[in-house]
């Protein structure tokens, strides 16, 4: 009986090592997309590769569920994500979702606006500089990344 409760241990140990999303206690991601955009997708699994849980609501009213969020619209891109108290908008970085995250500052959240070549989800030949922004409650923005 002890080693079944023992192997029993080790194997729940192992499972939440290699389940980032688990390990790292990382909140569930609920992102609003177009149905027919790619890009929303790749930027999705480039979400899930970094350890996210990532549930899609498909909607052709990407900019109603933005507003509903409370992101001003002039951070626009082409979908929008909640996670925890946090929104996010446009091709954000895992990397800087997960620092937002460890930092918690007071703010409504991170945006790219646009859809910057090179960014997660928009890899193709070229990429351009572009900027992570962390939004205020007040719509104001601040740099909270360089890439």
């Amino acid at each position: 009986m002890r080693l079944f409760v023992r192997t029993f241990i080790g194997l729940i140990a192992f499972v939440v090592a290699i389940t980032p999303s688990l390990a790292d206690g990382l909140p569930q991601v609920e992102v609003w997309k177009d149905p027919n955009c790619g890009c929303c997708n790749k930027w999705i699994a480039h979400l899930q590769d970094a350890g996210f849980d990532v549930t899609a609501h498909n909607t052709r009213r990407v900019g109603a569920a933005r507003e509903k969020l409370g992101m001003p619209n002039r951070y626009a891109s082409c979908h929008v994500a909640r996670i925890g108290d946090y929104v996010i908008e446009g091709h954000v970085p895992a990397d800087d979702i997960k620092r937002l995250l460890e930092e918690r500052p007071m703010a409504k959240g991170l945006a790219v606006p646009g859809m910057p070549m090179g960014s997660p989800g928009m890899e193709g030949p070229r990429s351009e500089s572009y900027q992570t922004l962390l939004i205020g409650s007040g719509g104001n923005a601040k740099v909270f990344a360089e890439h």
